[in-house]
């Protein structure tokens, strides 16, 4: 099929780009990569009147790795964030949830922030943003606000951004101690697809193999991705032995609302949602504890 008509502007700049939203209002679309807005163009799913293209946007393209937080601009492609070394050092669960967005040819075009700002809740950008607590930066002609990935994401592809808002920045939180190490673990019908489920976790172990911070999450298990930060805080204080972590992954398996289509029953989501959230954890203890 091919889409429905529309107008079309390339922005020049992050400014322009909000004036365009400004203008055009509910009608209007962000154009970055286009993994998912030109194909749902395509069969029709959207209908956007007016496209308003931020490829251009340099201001829009950057990695900056700080003391607390990585910032990386919302137009940086997907490959770019997967091959930064200082990134991955500092926050290595980025790169982990990259690994299965898409294909390669996916990630050459795909966006972070395309996929943040499609939100949909079994893909893996917005899963590792909810587990990390990761901050956008939105931008409108009125000014600019941030706002936590649990606020971000309301819905299935719907997130807390005003029709005039374009998403700046990402803010990655850093986890700077030792023995700190994370892992992401899917399940999907080919590799490239979206998920059926997938967990992502990232944990710190003291010298003594004790857990000092912890936090896991969910993704295909319901409307947004989930974390569990209520559950996290119960294997502080643990040597995350088998035990514990079976019991939270129980747990938070027990808070998900997954949907049943043709791939999957419910009630295999929710199996899937307990196995791979304790293999995840059991994958992220086991690295932190050899000190990767």
């Amino acid at each position: 099929m091919k889409s429905a008509p529309f107008d079309y502007a390339r922005a020049a700049s992050l400014a322009e780009a909000c004036d365009l939203l400004a203008t055009h209002g509910d009608s209007a679309k962000l154009l970055a990569g286009g993994q998912s807005l030109v194909p749902m163009m395509a069969m029709r799913l959207v209908r956007p009147a007016f496209l308003v293209d931020i490829n251009e946007v340099a201001a829009l393209k950057f990695v900056n790795v700080e003391r607390d937080a990585a910032r990386v601009g919302a137009g940086t492609r997907q490959c770019v964030v997967e091959r930064d070394r200082a990134l991955a050092a500092r926050v290595p669960l980025l790169r982990q949830a990259l690994a299965w967005v898409g294909h390669a040819q996916t990630r050459n075009r795909g966006t972070v922030g395309g996929s943040l700002a499609h939100a949909d809740p079994s893909a893996e950008l917005p899963l590792a943003a909810q587990v990390l607590g990761a901050k956008m930066l939105l931008r409108s002609s009125k000014g600019a606000r941030t706002l936590e990935a649990e606020k971000f994401f309301t819905g299935p592809m719907a997130t807390a951004a005003r029709p005039d808002e374009c998403l700046e920045e990402i803010q990655w939180p850093v986890w700077s101690e030792k023995r700190t190490a994370s892992a992401f673990a899917e399940i999907a019908i080919r590799h490239g697809d979206f998920a059926l489920v997938a967990a992502a976790a990232q944990v710190t172990l003291d010298a003594d193999g004790r857990c000092t911070r912890a936090a896991f999450g969910l993704g295909g298990a319901a409307g947004t991705p989930l974390a569990f930060p209520k559950i996290a805080a119960q294997l502080v204080g643990t040597r995350l032995e088998d035990g514990a972590i079976d019991a939270a992954a129980t747990d938070a398996a027990k808070e998900t609302d997954p949907g049943a289509d043709l791939h999957a029953s419910k009630e295999y989501r929710r199996h899937l949602a307990r196995v791979l959230a304790g293999r995840a954890l059991r994958e992220a203890r086991d690295k932190a504890a050899a000190g990767r």
